[in-house]
């Protein structure tokens, strides 16, 4: 059982950019909304300005606002400054936006602190929106601390291993149905130049709390360390995390990208589809890209589940959802708009307009059963609802947590914490100084969290 800190966050999140675990964003546009909050027949929608809510923005006048009668004044913003923007507005209560785009990272923390209206009583009334279709782990990862939900996710991903099916092939290497860290790094020493200029891994080193830190805890996690123990004690420096920190640190030096400080999400996306990387482990989202109709690697690319060590299973969990400003004066028009956003008349409405490959999938059972969809996306669909189901939110590791999440700790803190301990461990990628050292003055960084939670 995990335990809740009762102390309330800062109101000003540290939020740094997590979306890189999803598609390179667009840039910033501005439409609509503004004043004091909508009322009446409008609804105000915040929303980060990645493709699949761009591809929304285009849809919701001629089909939902066409059939409700709701028009939705959407602002929409770069990852960074929507989230900011989000914290202001939905901390201060101000009800300028109805409904924002946030992560399972944020919505348990917003709804303790009251800024989100709950779910439930929409979901009851509305058995069309058929809440038992979405994914498990996605509902509980949108729950509050009192159980109740408190949003609905737009798409949702996982973590998993992808690979060259065609160099293994010549080279005579075989991936394990499940492999470990342990063979993934054998494997990555075999394939470490099987083409000219080809390495054998790509690995993020770029800091941040959602870039390098992201796959990184996921190792940590599944060689047995944590961030805190139950008891909010930092264990930055206990033998299972410098372990797991100096394997991820090594394995990237010695058979890694080129210029892995520098490498996020979407440079280890280009290495992979560019030839320069044999094996990438990263957000089941890229498959997409991988398997897009002009990518050069379509059709040449393998997957397996994320790596273990002592684990069942190790993928992150992560979604963009809908919450609801509790202090929003149309939460029913708010509601109907989630809900048409969230259900399955607008992954069928993508599917039909954009094809089914653009279908923001990841969050509902019924996706995967759609012929159309599994015809589409069928050298990772399955694969990815299976690393989506066996995440663990709340038990990714061998020890209990104070706190939920993954590849995050489900703290206000973490994004400032995260992205500090993230520039000592990136430092120790370009080999400016140890994996010792860096844990080091990262303990000290999470001490200091430890003393503000220890004992609450």
């Amino acid at each position: 059982m995990r335990t809740q800190s009762r102390r309330r966050p800062r109101v000003t999140l540290a939020m740094a950019a997590a979306g890189t675990l999803l598609a390179p964003l667009l840039s910033g546009c501005w439409v609509g909304a503004g004043g004091s909050g909508s009322g009446g027949d409008s609804v105000n929608v915040l929303m980060v300005n990645n493709p699949q809510m761009v591809e929304l923005q285009k849809l919701t006048a001629s089909h939902f606002t066409k059939e409700t009668g709701i028009k939705v004044n959407f602002t929409v913003l770069p990852e960074n400054d929507v989230r900011d923007k989000i914290s202001q507005d939905f901390a201060n209560q101000a009800g300028q936006y109805d409904v924002a785009t946030l992560s399972n990272y944020e919505i348990p923390i917003y709804a303790r602190n009251g800024w989100l209206h709950e779910m439930d009583s929409y979901v009851a009334k509305d058995p069309e929106y058929d809440e038992k279709d979405v994914l498990k782990p996605m509902r509980q990862s949108l729950t509050g601390d009192d159980g109740k939900l408190y949003g609905q996710p737009f798409y949702g991903e996982s973590s998993f291993l992808m690979y060259r099916k065609d160099v293994f092939e010549a080279k005579g290497l075989k991936m394990p149905a499940h492999p470990t860290w342990d063979q993934v790094a054998d494997l990555a020493a075999k394939a470490d130049g099987a083409k000219p200029g080809m390495k054998g891994i790509c690995l993020r080193g770029l800091p941040g709390w959602g870039e390098i830190m992201a796959p990184l805890t996921t190792v940590v996690n599944t060689f047995g360390g944590t961030w805190f123990d139950k008891d909010w004690k930092a264990r930055l420096t206990d033998p299972a995390f410098e372990k797991a920190t100096s394997f991820y640190v090594d394995l990237v030096r010695e058979h890694g990208e080129s210029g892995a400080p520098q490498s996020g999400f979407a440079e280890c996306l280009n290495n992979l589809t560019q030839g320069k990387v044999a094996m990438w482990y990263d957000a089941t989202s890229a498959a997409g890209s991988l398997e897009a109709a002009k990518s050069p690697v379509k059709g040449k690319i393998g997957y397996a589940p994320a790596p273990v060590k002592e684990t069942k299973s190790a993928g992150w969990l992560y979604t963009w959802a809908w919450g609801i400003q509790n202090a929003s004066r149309n939460t029913d028009k708010a509601w109907k708009f989630v809900s048409w956003a969230s259900g399955k008349e607008y992954e069928q409405l993508v599917g039909d307009t954009s094809g089914w490959s653009n279908v923001p999938a990841g969050k509902r059972a019924s996706t995967y059963e759609n012929p159309a969809y599994r015809a589409e996306a069928g050298a990772f669909q399955e694969m990815t609802r299976e690393a989506i189901e066996s995440a663990r939110p709340n038990d990714p590791g061998v020890q209990p947590r104070p706190a939920p999440g993954i590849q995050f700790v489900g703290i206000p803190e973490f994004t400032d914490l995260g992205t500090k301990v993230s520039q000592e461990i990136s430092a120790a990628i370009a080999g400016r100084q140890s994996v010792e050292s860096a844990l080091k003055k990262s303990q000290k960084l999470a001490e200091q969290i430890s003393e503000e939670y220890e004992g609450r």
